[in-house]
């Protein structure tokens, strides 16, 4: 079933006004799409009949059109790029468009909101239809392998099961690696930005020192919280910590130096504390902090060794023609040596597999940030792929 969030809501989607009276943001040119029945998870739990919020952009009403699937990191919504339904900048603005490395004139981009995530995909807030109640902290523990079955099962849907290329960045990425493992033969092309077959021991510290700080607030009540701006402590400084890895100290160096916003008695206060404030406290005001919980420990129980006897094996039966796995010197928080390592595993299994590692000092944020780089890459690869389908 599809619904489109303009007109009304499905009964397991985030509300628009929910928790609080906070504004949950369904982008307006989403479509809300039902899986029906109840879902099993991996680690036991089940939803029943999940919501999946997507964007399609490009030559949608032409079947024959090549599909590309794009998942997200732990944050965005579905909005990867303007269109005519929504004209705001997407996150992706610079990658995906009208003549742009994905190039809508030729393919039908798919962007997928996480499941688990706040932005019309069911998760935490999303009303429970068996209690009438949002999930809050009753939401069952999800997996990146649910999260990409269920989109899947959303797929199916709209009669989407054939794939050109998955492109994913961060946690997108891992998303990326379990769709092919879990719908063999759907994918034939790959773009696996800043991920790894398996969370690593760094990340997996941090984030499990973020949960800690958000789960600390004196407002969070075991995830029982009524207002989303009782925890705002917590998720500011959960989401500073984050912000930290996301760059590079060459980058923060460069970019605000010892610079002041003002001089007072003591010395005043850095540019580089205002900035992590000011978007430290957006991010406070939007997500939705059981969500973060939720996405940020199935980004660590992610590993493709524990999940598969043989990830080479598995790999050389996906279906997979070719990838382009894209890594960033700077990136310390999903460091380069991890996309090296997906990259000979893919390889190994007989895929052709092209590995470029970025020089750029914006760290792991750099497929975001930093055009001159990326758009190159993904442009010749893309292109390269749609020349051979036509052929």
């Amino acid at each position: 079933m599809l619904w489109n969030s303009s007109r009304s809501y499905p009964p397991n989607s985030c509300l628009p006004e929910h928790n609080g009276g906070m504004a949950i943001r369904i982008p307006p040119a989403a479509e809300l799409i039902t899986v029906p029945g109840e879902v099993s998870l991996e680690y036991g739990g089940t939803l029943k009949s999940p919501v999946v919020a997507m964007e399609r952009l490009g030559q949608v009403r032409d079947d024959s059109a090549p599909v590309v699937l794009i998942f997200t990191g732990i944050s965005p919504d579905s909005h990867v790029a303007s269109s005519a339904l929504d004209a705001s900048t997407g996150w992706w603005e610079y990658m995906v468009g009208s003549g742009l490395p994905v190039n809508l004139d030729e393919c039908q981009v798919i962007c997928i909101n996480t499941p688990g995530g706040c932005y019309g995909s069911t998760g935490p807030l999303s009303i429970n239809p068996d209690t009438h109640q949002a999930y809050g902290p009753q939401y069952p523990p999800l997996s990146l392998w649910d999260i990409a079955r269920i989109s899947g099962m959303a797929l199916e849907q709209i009669g989407i099961d054939n794939i050109h290329c998955v492109i994913g960045p961060s946690m997108g990425g891992m998303v990326a690696l379990a769709w092919l493992l879990t719908w063999p033969g759907r994918s034939r092309h790959m773009v696996n930005i800043s991920a790894t077959l398996e969370a690593g021991t760094f990340a997996i510290a941090l984030r499990s020192l973020q949960r800690e700080i958000i789960r600390s607030d004196p407002g969070f009540n075991q995830g029982n919280y009524h207002d989303r701006r009782a925890l705002r402590q917590g998720m500011t400084l959960a989401r500073k910590l984050g912000m930290i890895t996301y760059r590079s100290a060459d980058e923060w160096r460069q970019r605000f130096g010892r610079s002041r916003d003002s001089v007072g008695e003591h010395g005043g206060r850095f540019v580089i504390e205002s900035y992590l404030t000011l978007n430290s406290e957006k991010f406070a005001d939007s997500f939705d902090p059981n969500s973060y919980l939720i996405l940020s420990q199935a980004m660590d129980w992610f590993s493709v060794a524990e999940t598969t006897a043989d990830p080479v094996r598995a790999f050389s039966e996906c279906g997979l023609e070719s990838a382009l796995v894209i890594g960033v010197n700077s990136d310390f928080l999903f460091p380069e040596y991890q996309q090296r390592e997906l990259a000979q595993c893919l390889q190994a299994a007989g895929i052709h597999c092209d590995y470029e590692c970025v020089a750029s000092h914006y760290g792991h944020d750099a497929f975001l940030i930093d055009e001159e780089n990326f758009s190159p890459l993904v442009r010749a690869y893309l292109g390269r792929t749609m020349e051979n389908a036509e052929s």
